[in-house]
């Protein structure tokens, strides 16, 4: 059959957008571990699934350039989004691409974007978005008369999606400016080693007179990672790809094939001395569906473990203490870290289990000059005010204010709150509450070393009254239970909060900080 002609024109200008009518560039690219924007959407979305809108568009430079420059060199604007499909489900895909203008932010490019994000709004569809790029605003694009072009709507629409739709954001390359905003409003952020991040690229740095400073310099991974900007680092594209997808199927409602580890592992995983450091994620991934946890945030603030995972096929959140830094206490940073989370938890609707081994929150002139008041106070009002069921497990100590802003301010605001055999809740630290109670007593003891085997003695009477089975008998805690029930505990109580097999979040904006 005959084609027409007209068919053909398109035909032929679509096949200008492929990267295969680019090969020169593509292969620096990949010289230099590189990934164009169709090959990221490619790995993310299923086979034949994608449905691009703005394919056609060019910048906005005909006043520079001429038109096979333009068909050439600024292919879709430098932005390639569209809708599809993840094992699937309905999703939206965007990337910008860094083979138009290092992936700088065109005016088109914007106008595109902003298409998209209505059509997401509309369609509620989970998004990822591929952020990296140079920058927003590109001052190249002379054909529309812009004075600041800060009437861009793309970074507002962006952020208000938050708390409506799940966004993922992937981080392989320099990514700064406009592109950070993206990745920044995102509710979680992937990364690989090739990840530079910053408010400013290198031209803005030194342009403000602050020097020059090369784009890996500006916010390499590894200080992205520290400073908590990072949610998941991975080895590299590939690995972010299936990791956006990965953590967009904890968004997509609850699986149907699950396993769960022997229970009764869960009885020696915490040692019985409460000075014994411990890694609590083998605690999260036993009490989890096999393979379905994923921490988040990990190298930031670690003395708080953020995790999402699944029970019997159901997204939650876990909170821990990790009593191997600062032995569990709530720093600043923690404080913003747990806050964060759980507005994540309660906007899409994840039941929160935390899980309690604290000896209260940090304490000292160092802590306080980090605001200390001001952040652990964050953590108390996001728990007070989430919407989703809570569960509350005193792993082995819950001392004072801090065990108190991990149970939503009280053992009793949690859906339920238990602990474990061997648990030990006060007002504050056993030790600690000696000292001060008993100081006129001890004072009176001259001898250093009888004072302080005193100060144990009197430890270890005031622990015994502070046990977990004391606190229930006075109905402080809801109950104590063998750790082998927990797993079965949580799963009944959150099935009974969920009416109709779901449980909806509140549809809160997340605080991307």
């Amino acid at each position: 059959m005959t084609i027409r002609a007209d068919l053909l024109d398109v035909l032929a200008r679509r096949a200008l957008t492929e990267d295969s009518a680019r090969p020169d560039a593509v292969e620096k690219l990949h010289a230099r571990g590189g990934t164009s924007a169709r090959e990221h959407v490619a790995r993310i979305v299923d086979p034949g699934s994608f449905v691009e809108y703005g394919r056609f568009v060019t910048a906005a430079q005909e006043a520079r350039r001429n038109m096979d420059e333009l068909l050439d060199r600024t292919v879709a604007d430098g932005i390639v989004g569209g809708v599809a499909t993840i094992d699937g489900r309905p999703c939206a895909v965007l990337s910008y691409d860094y083979l138009v203008m290092a992936g700088t932010q065109g005016m088109r490019g914007h106008r595109k974007t902003d298409r998209l994000l209505d059509v997401i709004g509309r369609l509620r569809l989970p998004t990822v978005f591929v952020a990296s790029g140079g920058g927003g605003r590109r001052p190249g694009d002379t054909d529309l008369p812009l004075v600041s072009a800060l009437d861009v709507t793309t970074f507002a629409e962006w952020a208000a999606l938050s708390g409506r739709v799940p966004r993922i954001a992937v981080v392989d390359d320099n990514c700064f400016a406009g592109n950070a905003v993206i990745a920044g409003c995102a509710d979680l952020i992937v990364a690989t080693p090739r990840a530079s991040l910053g408010m400013g690229g290198p031209s803005m740095i030194s342009g403000g007179g602050l020097g020059d400073v090369a784009a890996a310099d500006i916010g390499p991974l590894d200080v992205m990672i520290e400073n908590g900007v990072v949610d998941v680092a991975v080895e590299d594209s590939e690995d972010a790809a299936e990791m956006a997808c990965h953590l967009l199927g904890y968004f997509l409602g609850r699986s149907e094939a699950w396993s769960a580890a022997d229970q009764s592992v869960l009885r020696h995983l915490v040692p019985e001395h409460e000075r014994t450091a411990f890694d609590v994620v083998p605690v999260v991934e036993t009490l989890c569906d096999e393979e379905s946890v994923t921490v988040l945030r990990p190298g930031f603030a670690p003395e708080l473990c953020t995790a999402l995972g699944r029970i019997e096929g159901r997204t939650v959140g876990i909170l821990a203490n990790d009593s191997r830094y600062t032995a569990g206490a709530i720093t600043s940073d923690g404080g913003d870290k747990a806050a964060r989370f759980l507005q994540l938890c309660d906007a899409y609707g994840f039941p929160v289990i935390s899980l309690v081994d604290t000896p209260g929150i940090m304490v000292g002139p160092d802590a306080e000059r980090t605001g200390l008041v001001r952040h652990a106070s964050r953590l108390l009002v996001a728990a007070a005010r989430i919407q989703v069921p809570f569960i509350g497990v005193i792993l082995r100590r819950a001392y004072g204010l801090g065990a108190q802003a991990m149970l939503a301010g009280s053992t009793h605001s949690p859906l339920m709150t238990v602990a474990w055999p061997g648990a030990t809740m006060a007002a504050m630290g056993l030790e600690g509450a000696v000292r001060l109670s008993m100081r006129t007593e001890l004072e009176a003891i001259e001898n250093d070393d009888e004072r302080e085997d005193r100060v144990r003695q009197l430890t270890e009477m005031l622990r015994a009254n502070s046990t977990g089975l004391n606190a229930a008998r006075h109905f402080e805690i809801d109950d104590v239970i063998d750790p082998a029930e927990t797993r079965a505990l949580i799963a009944h109580l959150v099935n009974a909060a969920a009416a109709d097999g779901d449980i909806p979040g509140s549809g809160a904006a997340v605080d991307t900080w």
